[in-house]
């Protein structure tokens, strides 16, 4: 039986209280040092699958500005974190864009849509560069 202890700080509210998890054989078995329930729940999703939102941009073409900011609209898992950004950095989406528009839907198989935080309006015609 394999057995790990793990310091964790909770970012569920301001308190930040410091936990720290047991785990046997890769299962949360016990936590300590949470102030709430909330804090055992983020133990436990935080040992054994962490999530991280994630926000980056893509390229605009024919927009006022040439990136649109975006983010996961639910936490992806953290270790697709590097093969999302390394996708989302191929992707280049045709002005005008509406804030929360879906840049790319069910990212990687996650379940979590990459929305647009801004809105881009397009250049105005015969605007230059």
């Amino acid at each position: 039986m394999k057995r790990e202890k793990k310091e964790i700080t909770c970012i569920v509210c301001p308190v930040g209280c410091l936990m720290e998890v047991i785990m046997e054989d890769g299962k949360v078995v016990e936590v300590t040092g949470n102030e709430c329930r909330r804090g055992v729940d983020y133990a436990h999703q935080e040992a054994t699958m962490p999530k991280r939102t994630l926000a980056t941009t893509v390229r605009v073409k024919g927009g006022i500005l040439p990136l649109a900011p975006v983010k996961t609209h639910v936490p992806v898992p953290k270790k697709k974190i590097r093969a999302i950004t390394e996708l989302l950095a191929k992707v280049e989406v045709e002005a005008p864009i509406k804030i929360n528009e879906v840049i790319v839907a069910d990212v990687l198989g996650t379940g979590a849509d990459i929305i647009a935080t801004r809105s881009i309006p397009a250049k105005a015609a015969g605007a230059v560069s």
